[in-house]
């Protein structure tokens, strides 16, 4: 693979990457006062502080990981977090019949996120982002 078609790819893979952490804070902060009820409806306590704090953690290092600025630390900060909240809120085996294909659609989907977060955080930014830019 030629060095301009990895560096493409790479910054695709983060943009990629970014959009879901993008979108979740910027959804949870347009409902805010649903996303505390479904965290206190799956036993998260202090809600309100902790839906401010996701809600910044994603807005925030999803953009961190689109530009790619201190890429390889918010790569492992995301995996993290989505580790900590993949069993809190897709334990799949706590549902219903009709409701577990979702909730472990949601889970493999967050293993899957881990997974793309760990790489990045091995593989770095690539030449396309501000990290790479500083080289």
């Amino acid at each position: 693979m030629s060095e301009s078609t990895q560096n493409f790819l790479q910054l695709l893979g983060r943009v990629l990457l970014s959009v879901i952490f993008i979108v979740a804070g910027i959804r949870k902060a347009l409902s805010f006062a649903a996303s505390v009820a479904y965290m206190a409806k799956n036993g998260v306590p202090l809600t309100e502080p902790l839906a401010v704090a996701a809600i910044a953690l994603e807005i925030g290092g999803g953009l961190m990981l689109l530009f790619g600025w201190k890429t390889r630390y918010i790569a492992i900060v995301l995996a993290i977090f989505v580790a900590v909240i993949t069993p809190i809120f897709h334990a799949f085996w706590t549902f219903e019949a009709a409701a577990l294909p979702n909730q472990l659609n949601h889970f493999l989907k967050n293993l899957c996120v881990i997974g793309g977060m760990l790489y990045v955080a091995v593989s770095g930014p690539g030449k396309y982002s501000i990290d790479g830019n500083r080289k």
